[in-house]
């Protein structure tokens, strides 16, 4: 695999907490995770009785920089893992965890690591890992998404492939200079308009106060489906699920993807644009849940945690417990 800017993870970096070295009831997570070179993944034997899953860091915020907001994003992946690493394993008998290292963003170069993801993301999903992406600004969606597009596509003319994505924003803007943080899913679906295929998308927790009426607009003409931020506060719970459902079933395949921004300050202050009234973690988590019981999620990634912006890492921490969850449910 021809990966430029791509590093493998030091195997002196997964250690922590350590309450038995045999007992594996009581093994941590730096205890069970395997190092991925994904250069050697032709040579890699998964276990086929296992859910395999693999890590990937985007190191990356000049997305966010293109596009005015906080950096520091570029951090997430090391902070996030560090978090992930003293959490307990409940599913160790069924999950292997692979950690296959960072892609890194060079001289500004955001267009090449969007490149670079998308093959990576092909290549781990072609042999049967699932991916969970650690960002890095929000940018990786484009890469991601091409990645999981060009697999899927091997086994499909036209994927259906629906993108759900928690965000307090709906990434549309128009990209004539150059494409940034909030542009992705305009690329997306001009992409999907020159392929003929269609541009399906649903996006929980959009905030009025962080979106043009241009923006609603472009949504509205995209045929864009969302729920607002303050719909998790006024609405039936019950209500919200009827749409998510109604989307899951009309797509194949699921890419979920979660923008930090989407919480309340409150508990993700480590972000590029902070959300005073943004969601609380449970909303997301119960939401998060009933979309990968549907079992068409094909793909993860959690964008824009920014470690030199937050409070006594509580940001990471909230997006390791999220990446948990996550893993939690695909093994059920």
């Amino acid at each position: 695999m021809n990966l430029k800017n791509y590093s493998v993870t030091d195997a002196k970096f997964w250690t922590g907490r350590i309450d038995d070295l045999h007992d594996v009831d009581s093994f941590r997570m730096h205890q069970i995770i395997k190092l991925l070179n994904l250069k050697d993944l032709e040579t890699l034997k998964t276990d086929p009785s296992k859910f395999n899953i693999c890590f990937l860091g985007y190191c990356c915020d000049e997305g966010i920089r293109r596009n005015s907001g906080r950096v520091g994003a570029k951090h997430g992946p090391k902070d996030i893992r560090n978090k992930f690493a003293s959490l307990p394993v409940p599913f160790c008998d069924k999950t292997a965890i692979y950690d296959a290292g960072n892609l890194s963003c060079v001289e500004g170069n955001l267009e090449e690591i969007q490149e670079q993801l998308e093959i990576a993301i092909e290549q781990i999903l072609d042999n049967n890992l699932f991916p969970i992406v650690l960002g890095g600004s929000h940018d990786l969606s484009y890469g991601h998404f091409n990645g999981i597009f060009n697999h899927l596509k091997k086994q499909t003319k036209k994927p259906k492939i629906g993108i759900i994505n928690f965000d307090a924003h709906f990434d549309l803007r128009p990209y004539d200079d150059q494409p940034s943080s909030g542009t992705m899913f305009s690329q997306i679906a001009d992409d999907c308009a020159e392929e003929n295929q269609e541009f399906n998308y649903l996006c929980l927790g959009i905030q009025t106060s962080g979106n043009t009426r241009s923006l609603f607009n472009k949504a509205d003409s995209l045929g864009v489906k969302y729920v607002l931020a303050s719909e998790f506060v006024e609405s039936n719970p019950d209500s919200i699920s009827a749409k998510i459902a109604s989307f899951i079933n009309e797509n194949d395949s699921i890419y979920l993807t979660l923008c930090g921004d989407v919480f309340s300050s409150a508990s993700a202050p480590g972000v590029s644009a902070l959300q005073p009234f943004g969601l609380k973690p449970n909303h997301v988590l119960r939401f998060t849940k009933e979309i990968l019981q549907s079992k068409k999620v094909i793909g993860f990634d959690i964008a824009e945690v920014s470690p030199p912006l937050d409070d006594d890492k509580r940001t990471a921490r909230l997006a390791a417990n999220i990446v948990y969850a996550v893993i939690e449910n695909l093994c059920e």
